[in-house]
């Protein structure tokens, strides 16, 4: 049963989501994970992330393109932060609790973190422990966890779609840092 389960989940695509498992906030970044295979795709980006940020130049690190925008080290702690609450989340509702969840200030969270002080390497490697451990979450999932849905920041979401956004959420940050940043 255990073997069937993981394979159900690790074919599992963008595609089969229902629009009911998600707001139009996050299409944006459901959009952006593409049609992937969720538990590869989860090991594979964050891959392809960590190999394209070591290979920026390093006088971009704390560039910012303009005033009050981010640099990309504050916006890899970002990703962290948000890895973080994404996961707790999934948690939260594959476990059938129906307390809606509240959003959270990004610009808040951003403002306070001691980001622009860290190595590349410290943040490269959090963001490594923190993606592996919510893979890991993830392959815990049932089918029946994966497909509960509860409420956060006012709007449905399932916990499967929670995985396909952490995916998402990252490659579009990324797609930023090759537009704005280089």
């Amino acid at each position: 049963m255990q073997v069937e389960t993981l394979l159900k989940i690790h074919i599992m695509k963008t595609s089969q989501l229902h629009e009911n498992e998600y707001s139009v906030f996050n299409a944006t970044y459901i959009k952006a994970a593409g049609e992937v295979n969720l538990l590869e795709e989860l090991e594979i980006s964050l891959h392809d992330f960590i190999r394209f940020v070591q290979n920026l130049p390093m006088d971009k690190f704390d560039y910012r393109y303009a005033d009050g925008k981010w640099t990309i080290k504050e916006i890899i702690q970002h990703i962290i932060d948000t890895e973080r609450i994404f996961a707790y989340r999934a948690l939260r509702i594959s476990r059938n609790d129906t307390t809606p969840l509240a959003g959270f200030d990004e610009n808040s969270y951003a403002s306070n973190t001691a980001a622009n002080t860290r190595g590349l390497q410290d943040l490269l490697t959090e963001l490594s422990a923190v993606r592996h451990s919510n893979l890991l979450l993830f392959k815990s999932f049932s089918d029946e966890q994966l497909l509960r849905v509860g409420i956060a920041s006012d709007h449905p979401i399932s916990v499967r779609a929670i995985g396909f956004m952490l995916i998402g959420h990252q490659k579009q940050h990324q797609k930023v840092f090759g537009e704005r940043y280089l």
